[in-house]
């Protein structure tokens, strides 16, 4: 045999045990990854059940919070008015205070 010929061939075994070493790595990650997103009981399908329970809990959330600033505009004014009849309230209090 010559050069080239024993060359070509330590090229092919070379190439050869790479993609066989590709392939035993990728087979060893996907089994290391299955249980993160494989079956029901995988880690990706419980926190895909969490992200919908709470997407259920929360739904009322844009219709409520609505109506509760309604509300609280209401409690703002009010005790906008409760303010202003406590600052009267101090002066007659101060007016008194000086006869």
């Amino acid at each position: 045999m010559n050069g080239f010929v024993l060359l070509t061939l330590a090229s092919v075994v070379a190439a050869s045990a790479l993609f066989i070493a590709l392939a035993v790595f990728l087979v060893l990650i996907l089994r290391e990854l299955g249980p993160t997103g494989g079956g029901g009981q995988s880690f990706l399908a419980k926190i895909r059940l969490g992200l919908r329970a709470i997407e259920i809990e929360t739904g009322n959330i844009p219709v409520e919070v609505t109506k509760l600033n309604a509300g609280l505009t209401a409690i703002r004014n009010g005790l906008g008015a409760v303010d202003d009849n406590l600052g009267r309230l101090g002066a007659a209090v101060q007016r008194q205070e000086v006869r």
